[in-house]
């Protein structure tokens, strides 16, 4: 049976880059403490620890250096004071050279992750900036055909002057692996669903495989940010795009 948490659209992602070894090494330390630390934040639904692939990217290469927490909560003003004041999160900043939470709205989202609907839905239009969230647990015996399609797809995403923010990120390496991006609007962001090649190739080869134990879409509204992401808000984009 799929568990459902309390209403909790509001969702958080905070990125936190660790540049040198010694601030790498605490954070995959945390990877484990954290866990302890996250729950006990008043108002925190829903959440995951991240690490991410090679550049940001979503690749099999394993060079963690951006962490990313996220989680989900009731509204917009917890989620703020939270992630600005628990103790947890503030260790993670004092940790990293530089960090960016982004609040998001859930609009739509279907699937279940870790057994879990975790996203409360709230049916927002979406008529203007969003970002999407894909996560599949890839099964084992299909691992490395799914691994052998990715690098083609994160490329194909990379040349895409559309796409304003995305990262590749996983809760384990190589079987539990997040997309997250950000988009100008609902248009650009299904002509890069729609392109023929790689991306559609991969698509494909997912459904006729049935390569994934469990996969979970989500589409938010963009309602603000916090910090920066190499020196600058990533949202700052939206307006060169427009």
């Amino acid at each position: 049976m799929t568990k459902t948490p309390p209403e909790t659209p509001v969702v958080s992602i905070s990125f936190f880059r660790m540049s040198t070894r010694a601030s790498r090494a605490w954070a995959m330390w945390m990877m484990g403490q954290a866990r302890l630390s996250l729950p006990r934040v008043p108002g925190i639904g829903f959440w995951k620890l991240c690490g991410s692939g090679k550049n940001e990217g979503f690749t099999p290469q394993l060079v963690p250096q951006v962490f990313a927490i996220l989680c989900s909560w009731k509204d917009e003003e917890t989620a703020r004071n939270q992630i600005e004041n628990a103790s947890v999160f503030n260790r993670y900043r004092s940790a990293a050279s530089e960090d960016w939470t982004v609040f998001l709205e859930t609009t739509s989202a279907r699937g279940i992750w870790s057994g879990t609907a975790p996203f409360a839905a709230t049916g927002r239009a979406e008529n203007g900036p969003l970002a999407a969230l894909t996560r599949a647990t890839v099964k084992p015996s299909r691992a490395l055909k799914f691994w052998d399609q990715a690098p083609d797809v994160n490329r194909l995403i990379d040349d895409d002057p559309n796409v304003v923010f995305k990262i590749g990120i996983g809760e384990m390496p190589l079987l539990h692996q997040i997309t997250f991006s950000i988009w100008p609007d609902t248009s650009k962001m299904a002509a890069f669903a729609r392109r023929s090649g790689p991306h559609a190739d991969a698509i494909r080869a997912v459904r006729d495989g049935n390569w994934f134990a469990e996969e979970l879409y989500a589409r938010f509204a963009i309602l603000g940010d916090a910090g920066s992401w190499d020196g600058a808000s990533p949202l700052d984009k939206l307006e060169l795009t427009a």
